[in-house]
């Protein structure tokens, strides 16, 4: 259990989704932490500093410590503050955890990126190669309320990348990538999610978080120019 003269503080970015998972990890755990909103355009010498080899957010210090990366935060988490386990104890269990959360970052959300700024065939052929990935996790989400299992677990807490990001920019690109009549597992476990009160309170506000998107994208458009 962490002690109350302990300095926990999170250099993120509020629309981030891997900002947003340190946070949903540390809330779930109760542990009280300083946020410190970070510009990604414009990165401070904190960020730079503590995180030399990347130069990106997120970054945990833990009493001055840094640790960098979302993945490696997030067990650092676990394995500091042991109440409220979000990996499995079973070794076999872990691995999966383990591989899971790898394929939603190395491969879900680096070919869902693709779709953003594509056009014609080669934006249709990065929807169908995204759609190809997620039909993996829906078959994982068969029979389950959460792809942690019964409760929320690690792989669920990367995974909101998908739930609220991914499915959030649709709106945006104008292109249903996870349709409902696709994908009924992984929007019914969407729906369980939004009914987790940590993961209500640690998602970024929809409304601000599609203008967001928007200036984002745009600014993307108008550097490919």
């Amino acid at each position: 259990m962490a002690e109350r003269s302990e300095e926990v503080k999170l250099l993120g970015m509020w629309a981030s989704p891997f900002s947003r998972r340190v946070e949903i990890a540390l809330t779930l755990k109760g542990v009280p932490y300083e946020f410190s909103e970070q510009d990604i355009t414009n990165k401070s010498p904190l960020l730079l500093q503590s995180n030399p080899v990347h130069k990106m957010i997120p970054v945990l210090l833990h009493n001055g410590k840094p640790i960098s990366e979302s993945l490696v935060i997030l067990e650092y988490i676990d394995d500091t503050w042991q109440n409220n386990p979000i990996l499995p104890q079973d070794p076999y269990d872990r691995a999966t955890a383990r591989f899971w959360a790898r394929f939603v970052d190395e491969q879900v959300y680096v070919t869902a990126m693709k779709v953003v700024g594509k056009v014609g065939e080669e934006k249709d052929a990065a929807v169908e190669a995204t759609r190809d990935l997620l039909k993996l996790l829906e078959k994982e989400l068969v029979g389950k309320d959460f792809l942690g299992g019964e409760s929320l677990g690690f792989v669920d807490i990367v995974a909101t990348l998908v739930a609220f990001w991914l499915m959030r920019t649709e709106e945006v690109v104008g292109v249903k990538v996870v349709p409902v009549e696709m994908f009924p597992e992984i929007h019914r476990w969407v729906k369980n999610l939004l009914d987790v009160d940590v993961i209500k309170k640690c998602i970024p506000p929809e409304d601000e978080h599609l203008d967001y998107i928007r200036a984002r994208m745009e600014s993307l458009k108008l550097k490919s120019v």
